[in-house]
């Protein structure tokens, strides 16, 4: 009887082996496709974050880019904007200058002389002006510079000069070794640089100190 159930028993156990063998060979073929699926998504998460933080990167570049681009043209629409304001006030004084407006030329012409014969050494100058100034003013003006000048001895006289143009004087000694071109015109090129920068700076400051936004 044993004889005769053999090959079935030696079959069961075989289908058996075969079955425990298949299991474990499935089942380290599940864990060995976990493991590379972990594996894989561990790569592609580390790849998206590698392309993110290059992305992060690229766009923060582009952003500087961007950013330092609106800060040239801002600074050049400033600049531009600052030399206009700048232009207009120097032509406005030149105006200004040139028409007499608001100025009581006697007395600038009296300061303008004392201011320059104060800086020069002596006691006789010359203080030329144009012609049509000197029927205007009367009598007394060099007396009056020369007070105001506030030194003695001190001799000043007046002299109609037709080179003398645009307002102003010319004021130099008897010798002709001091001289000192007071005219509006020449005076405004000697200051303006000063001004031009102090008023730079009230301009700019202006400028900056508008809120977001506002176009002028």
């Amino acid at each position: 009887m044993l004889k005769s159930n053999a090959p079935e028993i030696l079959r069961e156990e075989i289908l058996a082996q075969a079955r425990r063998e298949s299991e474990v060979i499935v089942r380290r073929a599940q864990e060995e496709a976990e493991a590379l699926l972990a594996k894989a998504a561990g790569e592609a998460d580390k790849l998206r974050r590698d392309r993110l933080e290059r992305a992060r990167a690229e766009a923060a570049r582009r952003r500087e880019l961007i950013l330092g681009t609106v800060r040239v043209e801002t600074d050049r629409l400033r600049s531009l904007r600052v030399e206009a304001v700048l232009e207009s006030v120097c032509e406005e004084v030149r105006r200004r200058l040139a028409t007499r407006e608001g100025i009581e030329y006697r007395e600038a012409i009296v300061v303008l002389a004392a201011e320059a014969v104060g800086q020069m050494v002596g006691e006789a100058f010359i203080v030329r002006i144009p012609p049509a100034d000197g029927s205007g003013f009367g009598q007394g003006l060099a007396e009056e510079i020369a007070q105001r000048v506030g030194r003695s001895p001190l001799r000043v006289t007046i002299s109609e000069d037709p080179t003398v143009t645009g307002g102003g004087v010319v004021v130099q000694d008897l010798e002709g070794h001091q001289v000192c071109d007071n005219r509006f015109g020449a005076r405004l090129e000697r200051l303006w640089p000063e001004l031009r920068r102090q008023i730079a700076m009230q301009t700019e400051f202006a400028v900056r100190s508008e809120p977001a936004g506002v176009v002028t």
